[in-house]
């Protein structure tokens, strides 16, 4: 019998819980399901593979010298260890491929495959560009633009984030080609340009494991994988091949009509508006811009109708534009500043730029609806 590990329940936890996320419940390759537990050096690396993503950190308890790679079940262990005393110490055992764990008279016993046949991203020996930047802003940065990335869309590569690296400068895009958000951070180790497609589950990992602090995140880019190191994580995923739309052509610069309104006010009444909105996907709402005014206006097939009206600083000509409620509410719930700029070109069926202000680099272009 072999120990692999003695160490309380949260020691153990929270290397898990930083990989776990990955981990498909249902796959074709049932090593997939496994978590990858191996010693490296006097610690116990923790690593997470789907084939798209790799995550790997490690627990600082104490291994023993003749601990062989094994892996498990990650969600089974995951349960077992949210089950027992947060205080308890846990210990593991192997033998004949099962792997024996006790804690506070509770003993269980799991299936264990051999950690040589775990499958591991190719190591990449030439990585082309590298920069650093705070989690924080990395955080920043793609809570800006997240949501508008596509959900299965046969356009696999808007089912991802544009990251473009520029002198100085980190963009990031996201559409669904019904909208797009655009957003960027000045960093100064960004010395080489770059334009790669990061697929939106590594987008959604990166979100859960940064947190908001000054520390660094070291960024590596490849020709076919992007690397993020920062505390004891380390995150490799493949990137999306593919053509992103040109964010450029998509942002227009002619709109004629600036109007500043009150975030808060405005997302609260489009929530109020949104319940009787029309029950499909287009959750069709209408805009009327009118005299020192703008009427939110919503309508169903049972014929029920909601209207709000904002008072606003606008005298040009009537305009009423139709759009997704969906969308709108995106982005005034990402925002967190008191007011948003809406840009208009005074036609109906032109899109709409949604703006911050003194943010010179958040762009969000969404295309009305016929109404």
């Amino acid at each position: 019998m072999m120990q692999l590990f003695q160490a309380s329940t949260d020691a153990l936890l929270k290397p898990l819980l930083t990989v776990v996320g990955i981990v498909e419940r249902k796959t074709t390759m049932p090593i997939l399901s496994h978590v990858l537990l191996k010693k490296e050096g006097d610690k116990m690396a923790f690593v997470a593979n789907d084939m798209l993503i790799q995550i790997t950190t490690h627990a600082n308890f104490g291994v023993g010298d003749d601990v062989e790679a094994v892996t498990v079940a990650a969600r089974k262990l995951q349960d077992i260890l949210r089950a027992l005393p947060a205080a308890g110490q846990v210990s593991a055992n192997v033998k004949d491929q099962k792997m024996t764990l006790q804690c506070s008279g509770s003993r269980f016993s799991l299936q264990t495959l051999p950690g040589v046949d775990f499958p591991l991203l190719p190591e990449i020996e030439n990585w082309h560009h590298h920069f650093t930047m705070t989690q924080s802003a990395l955080r920043r940065l793609l809570n800006m633009i997240h949501y508008a990335m596509a959900h299965q869309d046969i356009r696999y590569y808007l089912n991802g984030m544009l990251l473009v690296l520029e002198s100085g400068l980190v963009r990031a895009v996201s559409t669904d080609g019904h909208r797009l958000a655009h957003a960027a951070e000045e960093v100064e180790s960004v010395n080489s340009e770059a334009s790669v497609i990061i697929p939106r589950k590594t987008v959604d990992q990166m979100m859960r494991l940064l947190d908001d602090s000054d520390a660094e995140v070291q960024i590596s880019i490849a020709d076919s994988q992007i690397r993020f190191r920062f505390g004891d994580v380390e995150l490799i995923s493949k990137l999306v091949e593919g053509k992103f739309p040109d964010y450029k052509r998509v942002i227009p610069t002619d709109y004629s009509i600036h109007l500043q309104i009150n975030r808060e006010e405005f997302l609260q009444n489009l929530q109020r508006a949104a319940i009787l909105a029309s029950d499909d996907k287009l959750k069709s709402i209408k805009l009327h811009f009118g005299e020192n005014l703008l009427s939110i206006s919503a309508s169903n097939l049972e014929q029920e109708e909601a209207k709000m009206d904002l008072a606003l600083d606008y005298t040009g000509a009537p305009i009423d534009i139709g759009f997704n409620v969906s969308y709108l509410l995106d982005v005034l719930n990402m925002a967190k500043t008191d007011s948003v700029v809406i840009s208009l070109k005074g036609e109906s069926n032109s899109s709409v730029l949604i703006s911050l202000p003194n943010n010179e680099h958040f762009r969000y272009v969404v295309m009305p609806l016929r109404i």
